[in-house]
Parts: C-alpha cells; sequence; structure tokens
C-alpha cells in the first residue's frame, strides 16, 4: 500500500472540496493565504482518519489482504458497509452543528476523501 501517495492526494482532495464549498458562501482575497495554511491542519485530519482510527480505512486492508483475499475483495465485502456508517457519522455531524457552513464544509469534505481513499486503496495494484 503507498500510504504517503494516498495521504497526498486525499489531503489536496480534502482542501479543495473544503474551500469549494466555503468559497461559494464567502470568500475574499485576504482568505488565500489562510488556503494556504489549512492544507497542514487538513493534512493531519487525513492522516488520523486513513492510518490512526481504528476501524478506519487502512486497518481494513493491512489485516484482511493476503495471498488469497485480494484488495478488490476487501473493498467489495467492507466497503459499503463503511460508506454507510460514515455518511450516518457525517450526516450526525451536520446536524449536530446546526448546518454551520465551517463544520459542514469539513464533514462533507471528510465524507468524500475517505469514500475516494477506499478506491485509491483497492485499485492500487492494477497497472
Amino acid at each position: 500500500m503507498n500510504v504517503p501517495k494516498n495521504l497526498g492526494k486525499s489531503s489536496l482532495l480534502a482542501s479543495v472540496i473544503f474551500w469549494i464549498i466555503i468559497g461559494s458562501k464567502e470568500f475574499d482575497m485576504g482568505m488565500i493565504p489562510l488556503v494556504m495554511l489549512s492544507y497542514i491542519p487538513i493534512f493531519l485530519c487525513v492522516t488520523i482518519v486513513i492510518i490512526v482510527i481504528i476501524g478506519s480505512i487502512c486497518p481494513f486492508f493491512w489485516f484482511n489482504t493476503n495471498e488469497s483475499y485480494t484488495k478488490v475483495q476487501v473493498f467489495k465485502r467492507c466497503f459499503p458497509y463503511y460508506t454507510c456508517i460514515a455518511f450516518t457519522l457525517c450526516c450526525y455531524g451536520i446536524i449536530n452543528s446546526d448546518y454551520d457552513l465551517y463544520f459542514s464544509a469539513f464533514w462533507i469534505s471528510a465524507y468524500i476523501t475517505t469514500n475516494q481513499s477506499w478506491v485509491w486503496f483497492a485499485k492500487e495494484d492494477k497497472k
């Protein structure tokens, strides 16, 4: 598994989604340095979600992939459950924040990014 490559792509995707959502409501030129600096905390959040949290993406592939069980099979077996749980948690986070723009942007970008990371990890060996 190429974790650093996936972390870089996921962080960039999360940053773009987060700032597109925020920029659709409020954006001025003074926010550009904030956009650039926000990549660091977004990268840390992505790293925590993808690697550290038990039951997150990497542990599914680390503990379930072997000679007889491929990454695609892990994806097909585990991804539907993961995405349902992630969707529920993200909706809960959005509702619990009273639909605040910044929290909603965070939860939406987290959901989309984690789902895309699953796809990137599952397709990694195909060349």
